[in-house]
């Protein structure tokens, strides 16, 4: 290291020598020698404190690290599976990572090796579109369970404490959902950051500023105009000379007269109600929207046709020879459409050999556009799935026809088995499993007709969340590991059944895995054959 300083140093001390040779000659430069030498070692001194504090912030940061995953270790689920430790843990190898690590192991050449080495394992480390990610998950959650923000600053979650947000966690929150164009949600995250703040810290005025910067502008695109310019005078007294600030105000207050000059001096001009940016669609305010979120909270929002009819009984299916000694439990959950709950259908050993095999083959979940056929990613669907055949494994044959064996119908048509698994608020919004007439071209690769019913299996126990809704029929399923949910698609005349429209729910807390199979209609010609009636 001090070979490299020196290095460095050659070219300028090399002129000094040729402008001051033969110092030797003369008592007086050798002096100014003994004067370049302190210098020299007060410079190398504050080379080495400087070097040792990093060292020390380092050796803090590295313990820190080792302490943090050893305890995360012992229960992963405790410290991820909710949104507030996600996010923590995301923002931990980003944010934090780029202020705290990334600039000290810049400096010089030898900390850029270093850098190098650390940066190759950070590959499996998240990035920031996971820290966009769980930042929208987060306001997901929030909004399909309303959590109230002030609770969830302190880290409680329905009850269950979590790690409480710093001042700079909730900034960063607000920040994220500013950049996402979710005015509403940076409002609500910069008011919880101005809560925590530490009045006593030097920076606590700039801060301050920059809150009401973000505030004052989401508030004027939320249409709250009085609002607005009641922040911008409050960030001028800070800083009378904040030059965006003035600028804004001479626009709020003119937009304010225009306002008063076309509807009259009412009270309310520059009062409109706060609203959900960007550009809410029609469909978040939608009956059926409202239906899907409050069924995952648990929620009644119709009354389900014919609930003294529901039954628990011993199923063998015609004494079906797989079920006569060991019948399944089932349990209708709603009549018309009939869906059913199988329970103990997986075992714990079935469970974990399905999900070793899908783990390595684990994808971003996609969906069918219904215009052009193509599979994409979208922001209704969230979620990593896999596909998993017969011939991966005899366990998956197995339980293949143990479906066959209780549905009553040939697997031979069917799709793999798709396994999914839900991160934090990982969901599917309500969606049909079928294809409707005006999607024509969606199963024709497959060449096995429409989806005439879809067989659902739990893998995992969720704490909270994660349910399956059914938003026409006000039907909630809660996932139970070893259970299954099952139901038809179709009617036996081939029309589709749209009370099966369903949405798998935002995971709050927990870990959900799941696998399906999507049965097809070719195969089932003498399984489940047309009805003489073709009403039916």
């Amino acid at each position: 290291m001090i070979m490299d300083i020196f290095q460095s140093f050659f070219p300028i001390v090399w002129m000094m020598t040729i402008a001051r040779a033969e110092i030797f000659t003369s008592v007086a430069h050798l002096e100014n020698a003994l004067y370049a030498e302190r210098d020299i070692a007060r410079t190398l001194k504050n080379y080495i404190q400087r070097e040792e504090e990093k060292l020390e912030k380092l050796k803090s940061i590295a313990d820190d690290m080792e302490t943090h995953s050893a305890n995360a270790l012992k229960d992963p689920v405790r410290y991820l599976a909710n949104p507030i430790g996600a996010f923590l843990f995301i923002k931990r190898f980003t944010l934090d990572w780029d202020r705290d690590v990334a600039t000290i192991l810049k400096d010089d050449k030898m900390h850029q090796v270093l850098l190098s080495e650390v940066e190759n394992s950070r590959q499996s480390l998240p990035n920031y579109e996971d820290l966009a990610g769980v930042a929208a998950a987060f306001m997901r959650l929030q909004d399909t369970y309303q959590l109230d923000t002030t609770r969830l600053a302190e880290g409680d979650i329905h009850g269950r404490q979590i790690s409480a947000l710093t001042a700079e966690s909730c900034f960063e929150l607000a920040r994220l959902s500013y950049v996402d164009g979710d005015y509403r949600h940076t409002i609500m995250w910069m008011e919880r950051t101005l809560d925590r703040l530490d009045r006593n810290q030097s920076d606590y005025k700039a801060k301050k500023l920059e809150i009401l910067d973000y505030m004052a502008f989401s508030m004027f695109k939320q249409g709250n105009l009085r609002h607005a310019l009641s922040m911008t005078n409050e960030l001028l007294i800070i800083d009378p000379s904040h030059e965006r600030a003035q600028n804004n105000k001479r626009y709020y207050e003119q937009m304010i007269v225009e306002e008063e000059k076309k509807f009259g001096n009412r009270g309310d001009i520059g009062e409109t109600p706060i609203k959900n940016e960007p550009d809410v669609d029609e469909y978040r305010q939608s009956a059926e929207f409202r239906h899907y979120e409050a069924l995952c909270r648990g929620e009644e929002v119709l009354e389900v046709q014919d609930q003294h009819r529901l039954r628990c009984r011993y199923y063998n299916n015609n004494k079906h020879p797989m079920l006569l000694i060991g019948p399944v439990k089932e349990e209708d959950v709603h009549i018309s459409p009939k869906i059913v709950m199988y329970y103990d259908v997986l075992s714990d050993s079935e469970i974990e050999v399905i999900k070793s095999l899908a783990m390595p083959k684990l994808m971003r979940a996609t969906i069918q556009n219904s215009k052009t056929g193509e599979l994409e990613t979208a922001s209704y669907r969230v979620s990593k799935s896999a596909w998993l055949m017969t011939s991966d494994h005899p366990m998956i044959d197995k339980i293949c026809k143990r479906i066959e064996a209780i549905s009553g119908l040939t697997l031979d048509t069917a799709e793999y088995l798709q396994v999914a698994n839900y991160g934090i608020g990982g969901h599917y919004e309500p969606h049909y499993d079928f294809a409707r007439k005006e999607e024509k071209d969606a199963f024709k690769s497959l060449g096995t007709g429409n989806r005439i019913a879809t067989w659902l299996n739990y893998m995992t126990d969720v704490e909270l969340g994660g349910a399956t809704v059914f938003p026409y029929i006000g039907v909630k399923v809660f996932p139970k590991k070893g259970a299954a949910a099952f139901w038809h698609n179709l009617y036996r005349n081939g029309e589709g059944i749209y009370d099966t429209r369903h949405a798998a729910c935002p995971v709050l807390i927990g870990t959900k895995w799941v696998s399906n199979k999507w049965i097809h209609e070719r195969g089932q010609e003498f399984r489940r054959p047309c009805s003489t009636n073709p009403e039916e």
